[in-house]
């Protein structure tokens, strides 16, 4: 099979209920529902998420237990996730073919098998809307602090070889912001210069210039304070392909970051969907 469905998405804590999602963040909450659709139309096999919010130093990790289940009270923000569940299956085998490709590309990738590893709200946030029934087996990755750009690009090279070689359906997910200087009130938006950045950012991606895209990201994600250093955007731009369809679904501000949620599809969408949204980043 192949690599069906890729993504970036938004996790602000503010999105982890609906029902508490700010007025600001509803078309996000519409996009996920959206999103949502599309994978229950695709039925994958499993998802590969990365997050944000899993910072691992030195070695990248594949959590490759069979079973993810706990209850999350997010370290960030215990006010705002407190206690939430969740009980989704693994995937060993898969989870330990990335991990030994990591390692024949000579890239520092460990797995990750303890009984007792909890997710991060990076993780599960998206998951709860996009898998509600957690009926669809889950691998999450961490992003590595110790890496820079270019291997963590080289690592979604490879993690891409072995999806596209597996007789799996997967989708591909990418947790986290684009500008993420934080500040204080969640309805802040970036500052004019950071959000300029993002909307260069996101016009290349809609226009499938997905290797300048690349080479803009070091400096986007100094100047922008991209999240994780722009880590997860990076493996993202490793997987996807050049033939890949963007689909911008919604976007909203959280704290002063830049949350967009966006597609990449094998299949084309309708021209004056692609056009209203590349009108929209100009």
């Amino acid at each position: 099979m192949s690599i069906e469905l890729s993504m970036l998405v938004p996790h602000a804590p503010s999105l982890c209920y609906e029902e508490h999602a700010p007025e600001f963040q509803q078309n996000i909450v519409s996009g996920y529902k959206e999103a949502s659709k599309e994978i229950s139309h695709i039925q994958p096999d499993v998802i590969v998420l990365v997050s944000c919010h899993w910072p691992s130093t030195f070695a990248h990790y594949v959590d490759c237990n069979p079973v993810h289940q706990g209850l999350l009270t997010a370290q960030e923000a215990p006010d705002m996730i407190n206690n939430v569940p969740y009980h989704f299956q693994g995937d060993t085998a898969l989870a330990k073919q990335l991990v030994e490709a990591g390692k024949k590309a000579n890239i520092p990738v460990e797995g990750v098998y303890s009984d007792h590893f909890e997710w991060d709200y990076g993780t599960i946030v998206p998951l709860r809307y996009l898998v509600p029934k957690e009926d669809i087996p889950v691998i999450n990755l961490s992003v590595t602090l110790a890496a820079n750009l270019e291997e963590t690009y080289k690592w979604g090279q490879e993690i891409a070889k072995v999806l596209q070689e597996t007789e799996k359906k997967v989708v591909f997910v990418a947790s986290g912001a684009l500008s993420h200087n934080l500040v204080r009130g969640r309805h802040h938006m970036p500052t004019p210069a950071e959000h300029a950045l993002d909307k260069e950012f996101v016009h290349l991606l809609l226009n499938k210039n997905y290797q300048i895209a690349y080479q803009m990201l070091p400096q986007y994600a100094s100047m922008a304070k991209v999240e994780s250093g722009g880590r997860h955007v990076a493996m993202l731009l490793g997987i996807i392909g050049e033939d890949d369809t963007p689909v911008y679904l919604a976007d909203g501000q959280s704290s002063g970051s830049w949350n967009p949620l966006i597609t990449f599809r094998k299949t084309e969408v309708s021209k004056n969907k692609e056009t209203a949204v590349q009108e929209y980043v100009k």
